[in-house]
């Protein structure tokens, strides 16, 4: 990586996508922002597509990957919300991040992999699903964060018409929150290029 310009890789589902935001407002766009700031030639790449469940983002990997023109310094890997709301079995799910993480590594691509709490009308039917995401990211040396900081997911003045999706305002809070988790990642890839 040059000291000024990292790769980043932000693949997942709607939460990446930007469903019914602005270009501008998507998480893609907001954490290249903040990253300008101390990285100035940062770049992050929107691989999200609305609807997506892990399979999906799985077998959208080696396309995504081939597109770029070079290998990212970090991938934020954010997928599983679709997995819930659809029932997906969670023995697939485990199967399809399993192979996200495997096949990034092999790439020699970090990966940040982030979680989304279930609100309170998904508990019962996430409980299938809690801990794959930490169990993978220990099992793969990844390094793991929430997706939404405290106070964001389900606050009313968070979310877009539709009552689920994030809004401009929770994904600028969304972008505070992993911005650390980012930086240390990139941080030892900046000093070893210096």
């Amino acid at each position: 990586m040059s000291t000024s310009s990292p790769l980043i890789l932000a693949l997942g589902d709607s939460l990446v996508a930007g469903y019914g935001l602005s270009p501008s407002d998507t998480f893609p766009a907001l954490l290249e922002q903040r990253l300008r700031a101390r990285y100035s030639g940062a770049r992050v790449v929107n691989a999200g597509v609305s609807g997506d469940t892990t399979a999906d983002v799985l077998r959208r990997l080696p396309r995504v990957l081939s597109a770029l023109d070079r290998r990212p310094d970090l991938a934020i890997v954010q997928a599983g919300p679709n997995d819930v709301l659809r029932q997906v079995p969670p023995a697939t799910t485990r199967a399809s991040l399993e192979g996200l993480l495997t096949e990034l590594g092999r790439c020699g691509v970090p990966v940040l992999l982030t979680t989304v709490a279930p609100p309170a009308f998904l508990r019962q039917r996430a409980a299938g699903y809690l801990g794959i995401h930490a169990a993978l990211a220990e099992r793969h040396g990844a390094s793991i964060c929430d997706f939404f900081p405290d106070g964001v997911l389900g606050h009313p003045d968070m979310v877009l018409w539709d009552g689920v999706h994030p809004n401009g305002r929770a994904i600028a809070r969304v972008v505070d929150a992993i911005l650390p988790a980012v930086e240390r990642v990139l941080e030892p890839a900046a000093e070893a290029a210096r």
